[in-house]
């Protein structure tokens, strides 16, 4: 083989590769450098400001600890059509600290959460009364993750930031489920064990089968613990949502060092709203901009939709051969 056919070859695979990793991970951003938006056709904004503001369309969210976290609900509700089957590409940010430029949950809302720091990653589980952030009455929920159906994220856009493992970083890898009265949101340290122990194909199994951990109510408690066994691998054998039987959940990892808390209150709650005023620059499938905010039009995304980067790999494969093919005749 010549030297430039060889040469022509590492090429294209050279940037395969580097096509494929541009759309695993578009970019990687600290809440200092925060784009106004990160992806195309994004609902809200990631430069959210400070303070809070409870008409915020923030999508930036926080995993800190268990008084400081933030959970992805709608951006709006009349009741009808703000399930998170329906406005899953759409959910902005609401935390429990004050100072994000994002909606807070307010006090009382959540009655149960247990916040878990493995090697690999953070975890807050529990339960709550979420129609208080616009989930509709019997939402059995869904998961969001940053991947989504076409690798833009559920929500398009949406970024995860915290500081578990060192200085406050982003965590390319989180998986979350939200529905009426439970939640629960892992986001894993940067590394090799990243996407699977936060996978998001098994997206209509739930918190407690995805996320083993403590759902209780009534306690408030933060822990050190052991990394759970990835969701859906058993061994040398994958399960495959769809397959004519589900295994069990993985068993709840060890805890230990544990404190408690007597309950979860809004941290430094302040007047001062974001400093910037938030409007939707995307509006929802079958609606008008005029009514994005109360719409009564149903939305586009369902449950059961799941989604990554494959395809996009699969899609630079086959250019790979295409380029291959082409420099074959060379």
């Amino acid at each position: 083989m010549s030297a430039s056919k060889t040469f022509a070859i590492f090429s294209v695979l050279l940037a395969a590769s580097s096509a494929v990793g541009a759309q695993h991970y578009t970019a990687t951003y600290t809440p200092g450098n925060l784009p106004d938006h990160s992806e195309a056709g994004q609902y809200g904004t990631n430069n959210c400001g400070t303070g809070n503001n409870q008409e915020s369309l923030c999508q930036t969210a926080y995993i800190n600890s268990i008084e400081d976290f933030c959970v992805w609900a709608p951006p709006y509700s009349n009741g009808k059509n703000a399930s998170i089957g329906e406005t899953e590409r759409y959910e902005v940010a609401w935390c429990m600290k004050d100072g994000y430029g994002t909606r807070l949950i307010p006090d009382g809302t959540i009655v149960g959460a247990h916040w878990v720091e493995t090697p690999d990653y953070v975890q807050i589980t529990g339960n709550g009364d979420f129609t208080k952030l616009g989930i509709p009455k019997g939402d059995a929920g869904g998961e969001l993750d940053p991947h989504g159906a076409d690798g833009n994220g559920n929500p398009i856009g949406g970024l995860v930031f915290g500081n578990s493992f060192g200085q406050m970083q982003q965590y390319h890898e989180w998986t979350s489920f939200m529905s009426q009265n439970e939640f629960c949101f892992r986001a894993c340290k940067p590394g090799p064990k990243a996407a699977h122990l936060c996978n998001h194909i098994y997206d209509v199994m739930g918190c407690q089968w995805n996320m083993p951990g403590d759902y209780s109510n009534g306690v408030f408690d933060s822990c050190m613990g052991d990394s759970s066994e990835p969701m859906g691998i058993y061994g040398t054998s994958t399960f495959h949502q769809g397959d004519p039987s589900t295994p069990a959940p993985h068993a709840k990892p060890a805890t230990s060092q544990c404190t408690t808390t007597a309950s979860l209150t809004q941290i430094n709650p302040s007047a001062s709203t974001s400093s910037a005023t938030i409007t939707a620059t995307a509006t929802p499938a079958g609606s008008s901009a005029a009514s994005a905010a109360s719409s009564t039009t149903a939305h586009s995304g369902a449950l059961g939709k799941s989604a990554s980067w494959e395809g996009v790999a699969f899609g630079s494969l086959f250019a790979v051969i295409g380029g291959l093919a082409a420099i074959a005749v060379l």
